[in-house]
């Protein structure tokens, strides 16, 4: 059994962390998914679940946002798929935050100096592909521009606001063709769905951010674009209950 895992709690750290970063520390695999890691073996990967926050504009509400980019849809793999930064542990990554922040600058051009890595989510196996995932929780100090580095692999990058990831109107459900039923996000034109959007409900739970909502009616997913779930499971950017 995976913990999360509290890093520091650094000066300025906005007041809307909490109560996300204790429930952080004390949440378990379990609170994400009964498929645990194997004690053995199991591919290591991380991805960047960064928080940020923006001024009030024509565009956006200001508050709390997350980074999330849309894979490209000539990808053989998840394409056309939004997600979170992040990818497979390089021999030369020091831990899972070096993973995560090292491919989100590769990705869309993160500084690294301007995130601060808070937590470790518990680690989350995706049997599909053999994937251990280490969500790493951090807050955008400094947000800057960013926009896809790889053109082949991110279509797209987008900053989606809290306040509209937790509309009722903006929560869905979506049915694969497998018949697999999970959670999922129709915001600022993108589908999030599967693993991401697993991930993005528990932390919106966490952080005492969700509001009551209907789950209404099934969307189908497109069979051409819908990777196949294991149970309960997938790849980086497939299923999470």
């Amino acid at each position: 059994m995976s913990r999360g895992r509290l890093l520091e709690r650094p000066a300025g750290l906005p007041s809307w962390f909490e109560p996300l970063l204790t429930r952080v520390g004390d949440s378990r695999t379990e609170d994400f998914t009964p498929l645990r890691p194997p004690a053995h073996g199991g591919r290591p990967s991380a991805v960047l679940v960064l928080l940020g926050e923006s001024e009030p504009s024509a565009d956006t509400p200001g508050g709390p946002d997350l980074l999330v980019l849309q894979r490209a849809a000539t990808m053989r793999n998840h394409a056309g798929q939004p997600a979170f930064p992040g990818g497979g542990t390089d021999p030369e990554d020091a831990d899972a935050v070096a993973t995560a922040l090292r491919e989100a600058q590769e990705e869309v051009g993160l500084d690294p100096s301007s995130a601060e890595a808070l937590a470790l989510l518990p680690d989350l196996y995706i049997p599909v592909s053999s994937f251990v995932v280490t969500p790493v929780l951090a807050w955008w100090r400094r947000p800057h521009p960013v926009s896809p580095l790889q053109a082949a692999e991110v279509a797209h990058v987008a900053r989606l606001p809290i306040s509209e990831l937790v509309d009722p109107r903006n929560r869905i459900r979506v049915r694969h063709p497998s018949g697999w039923v999970g959670p999922a996000f129709q915001v600022r034109g993108m589908l999030v769905w599967g693993f991401t959007a697993g991930v993005i409900s528990k932390v919106l739970d966490m952080g005492g951010w969700a509001r009551p909502w209907e789950p209404g009616a099934l969307v189908a997913l497109p069979e051409a674009s819908a990777p196949v779930p294991a149970t309960r499971g997938g790849a980086p950017d497939e299923v999470l209950p």
